[in-house]
């Protein structure tokens, strides 16, 4: 077993809950330094949401997160460092979120604006590279969540 599947056997065991592993992937655009940051946000707390663009699921032909479901979080270098919970989900277009949603994303200055600003900046190169095109009535995944096992870091 590699690193991601222990983490998630020593959890799931000690929690009495399936040992198939659940989806395991880093927070951000794939940068290690991103990856690294939104890490350690979710390990303070500041982090309790993230959104995915609905149509990011379609084409990469991945079943869209449910409440109660689990989900590993990797640093940017793919280590695991938490284990998550959805605890709510919602699909919503990009330009209706809600400050409260965005606040729970912890990034930046905790503004809507920032928020705003930043994902626009973030579907719009997505929706370039799937080929698409962004609007900001994309529909959104907003997912929050609660840390149920975090990663002791030595």
């Amino acid at each position: 077993m590699g690193e991601i599947e222990n983490y998630w056997y020593e959890y799931a065991k000690s929690n009495n809950l399936d040992l198939s592993t659940p989806p395991s992937w880093m927070f951000g655009d794939g940068s290690k330094s991103l990856g690294n940051k939104l890490a350690k946000l979710v390990l303070s707390g500041k982090k309790t949401g993230t959104c995915a663009a609905k149509e990011s699921y379609v084409v990469e032909k991945e079943d869209i997160p449910k409440i109660g479901q689990h989900a590993i979080v990797l640093d940017g270098y793919g280590i695991p460092v938490a284990i998550i919970k959805y605890t709510k989900i919602e699909e919503i277009p990009m330009n209706q979120v809600k400050e409260e949603f965005a606040i729970s994303e912890g990034e930046g200055d905790l503004t809507y604006e920032y928020w705003y600003n930043e994902h626009e900046k973030f579907f719009i190169n997505e929706f370039s590279n799937y080929g698409l095109t962004y609007t900001p009535e994309i529909i959104l995944i907003c997912q929050n969540f609660e840390v149920v096992f975090p990663k002791i870091i030595k």
